[in-house]
C-alpha cells in the first residue's frame, strides 16, 4: 500500500480508536526490535500466511533506512525449492532467543502447535507480539497484543497496513481527533481503492 492509500485510509478512521491502537502496537513493534539490532520473526497460522504483511514490512525497512524491521518470515509448510527467503519453517522459532521478537498474526485460532512454538520462544527470552482476532491463549503469551474482532467495518487485512506503515516512521505522531462522518460507506470505498497483487518478491 502506497503513502496516499495510507494517508486517505487514516482519514476515513479519523475519529476512532484504531489509529491511536495501530500506532501504539507499532511503537511496540519498532522498539522492541530496533534497539536490539533486528531479528524480527513473523509467522501466521496454518491456513493464514502473511506474506503481504511481510512484503510491506521490508518495503518499510528500506524507506525508513531501518532494516532491522525487515522481517524473516516463518512457514508452516516449505515447498521444495523455495527460494531462500520463503524456506524458513517453525522450527525457526525453536531457535529463538533473547533480543529476537516474534510477531504472530491470526486471524484464525492459531492451533496447539503453533501456540507451544510460540511459548517455547518466549520461554528462551525472545519478545512475544500478537496480531489476531482475540484469542485468549495467544493474548496470554504475548508480552502485547492488538485483538481485531471481525467486523463489517474493519478487517486484520486493513489493520496490518496500518501497522506496517507506522511501524516505518521515525516518530508516532498521536492522531487528530476527528468525526466518523458516514465511516461505514467511506470505509467501504476505500476498501475498493485497496486491492493490489502482491509484490513480485513474495
Amino acid at each position: 500500500m502506497d503513502a496516499v492509500r495510507v494517508a486517505l485510509l487514516r482519514e476515513v478512521l479519523a475519529g476512532t480508536e484504531w489509529l491511536g491502537a495501530t500506532r501504539r502496537f507499532a511503537g511496540t513493534l519498532r522498539s522492541s526490535v530496533v534497539p536490539h539490532g533486528g531479528g524480527l520473526l513473523l509467522v501466521g497460522t496454518r491456513e493464514y500466511e502473511p506474506w503481504h504483511l511481510a512484503a510491506h514490512l521490508v518495503d518499510e525497512a528500506a524507506w525508513s533506512g531501518t532494516p532491522e524491521l525487515s522481517p524473516t518470515l516463518v512457514r508452516h509448510r516449505v515447498r521444495d525449492g523455495a527460494p531462500a527467503h520463503l524456506a524458513v519453517g517453525l522450527g525457526r522459532l525453536e531457535a529463538a532467543r533473547r533480543g529476537e521478537t516474534l510477531l504472530v498474526v491470526a486471524p484464525d485460532a492459531p492451533g496447539a502447535p503453533l501456540l507451544e512454538r510460540v511459548q517455547d520462544a518466549r520461554r528462551s527470552g525472545a519478545t512475544v507480539l500478537a496480531l489476531d482476532s482475540g484469542d485468549r491463549e495467544l493474548h496470554a503469551l504475548a508480552h502485547e497484543a492488538l485483538a481485531v474482532p471481525p467486523t463489517p467495518e474493519l478487517d486484520l487485512d486493513t489493520v496490518q497496513h496500518l501497522v506496517s506503515a507506522a511501524t516505518g516512521e521515525n516518530s508516532l505522531p498521536a492522531p487528530v481527533p476527528r468525526g466518523r462522518r458516514h465511516f461505514r460507506d467511506r470505509l467501504s470505498r476505500l476498501a475498493d481503492q485497496l486491492t493490489s497483487p502482491p509484490p513480485e518478491r513474495w
